[in-house]
């Protein structure tokens, strides 16, 4: 009973949290016992917890800001439009309660969880062809097992969540491309339409392979590039040829326009480390000349940060999440006791585990299993609730929680 008068409370009162969560504040009104009017953003919704009949009227800036904060280093205008294109009242309801959880639970100390994922990583493999110095993948780190996500087990599941789902990552550990499939599952769930992204290092993108991604509807494509020359892109990307990257870019780019197709967004990530900081400037120009949509700037997690023995911690500090000290180096992270991703953005692996986010690479706190229950069984089941209670009482007591980028600054615009 405790709960449930908490629940009728709080589930009114989250709409007045988002505007507080967010720089940006939506419009938000609450209008109790008041019929829903035809095409208004938010319509009449029953309370599902306190009973109430509520009017929710959202901004979307509300959801652009919602996506600025988890996903992205900025806002633009088209690719904001696409997404909330994507938007249906289900859907933004299922966000709002999502978020409101979120910050009854941060302010409470106890787990609540209202709604389902707005966001989803699935995994398509975990092979890849570089092998990256601080990437599991790469360094062929992992204890579980490499293997191909199955086509039937992805739509299986993209059918349990796609009404409430809007956001779909085609990415955790490996390179997508791999998959042979993999274009065919971006399809699926453009069908259903749910935004779609991946991250790529673009040493697939075949003239066919690139006619294939801007026609199954995939809405983001981020591109990793993090040298414009050989001999610096190759010390991080241990592997990769830059020309490959470039070839792979162009083919995007022009079947993107022969097909005169708005999407997808193509972004450059420039991974920011020692050996490439000097070339900042020179990948916005490369971008510009290949007509890329945008270079994202992101910062670099270093494992061993404190030692850093492949000496990739930039000395530029806005591009590093490190802080150098007398001894070396530390996080410059706070580890505040609460986590958005654990609310909102969980992780599949290519074989149906649910991990609670992308920094457990090796999918060692394993939530569920998909092949033996359902999602919305594993997101509501004692073991979710446990990993979000934990999280409440002390990050720093979980090991992933150590390095993680939640609450530190990990983009910069070009």
């Amino acid at each position: 009973m405790r709960n449930f008068e908490q629940g009728r409370v709080w589930n009114r009162a989250c709409l007045r949290i988002v505007a507080k969560g967010f720089g940006r504040a939506p419009s938000l009104k609450l209008l109790r016992k008041r019929p829903a009017t035809g095409g208004q953003a938010g319509a009449g919704k029953k309370d599902q917890i306190g009973g109430d009949i509520a009017l929710c009227t959202v901004s979307p800036h509300f959801f652009s800001g919602m996506f600025n904060f988890t996903t992205m280093p900025g806002f633009n205008r088209s690719d904001s439009i696409n997404l909330l294109s994507k938007l249906t009242f289900r859907r933004a309801w299922n966000g709002i309660r999502v978020l409101g959880s979120y910050y009854v639970s941060k302010w409470t100390k106890s787990p609540v969880q209202w709604g389902y994922p707005v966001s989803i990583s699935f995994e398509p493999t975990t092979s890849c062809n570089l092998r990256c110095p601080e990437c599991p993948s790469g360094l062929r780190a992992f204890t579980r097992p490499t293997g191909m996500l199955q086509r039937d087990f992805f739509t299986e599941t993209i059918d349990q969540l796609y009404k409430d789902l809007l956001y779909l990552v085609f990415y955790f550990q490996g390179e997508p491309y791999l998959n042979p499939d993999f274009l065919d599952m971006v399809s699926y769930a453009s069908g259903k339409k749910i935004y779609t992204a991946t991250s790529t290092n673009a040493h697939y993108l075949n003239d066919n392979n690139a006619r294939r991604t801007i026609e199954s509807g995939l809405d983001r494509l981020i591109i990793s590039i993090d040298g414009t020359t050989q001999d610096v892109y190759q010390q991080y990307r241990v592997g990769g040829r830059l020309d490959k990257v470039l070839e792979g870019t162009r083919n995007i780019v022009k079947w993107k326009k022969q097909l005169k197709s708005r999407t997808p967004f193509i972004v450059f990530q420039f991974l920011v480390v020692k050996p490439n900081e000097h070339q900042i400037e020179d990948v916005k120009k490369l971008a510009k000349e290949i007509g890329v949509d945008d270079v994202w700037f992101k910062t670099a997690q270093v494992y061993d940060y404190e030692n850093d023995p492949n000496h990739l911690i930039p000395t530029i500090d806005k591009y590093s999440r490190y802080r150098k000290t007398e001894n070396g180096h530390e996080f410059k992270g706070k580890l505040a006791n609460h986590c958005w991703r654990l609310w909102h953005d969980p992780v599949i692996t290519w074989d149906g585990l649910v991990a609670p986010c992308c920094f457990d690479k090796d999918a060692q706190h394993r939530l569920g299993n998909l092949k033996e229950k359902t999602f919305k069984e594993i997101w509501n089941d004692g073991e979710y609730k446990q990993f979000r209670k934990n999280i409440l009482k002390g990050r720093k007591n979980i090991d992933i929680c150590s390095n993680c980028s939640e609450g530190t600054k990990v983009w910069e615009n070009s």
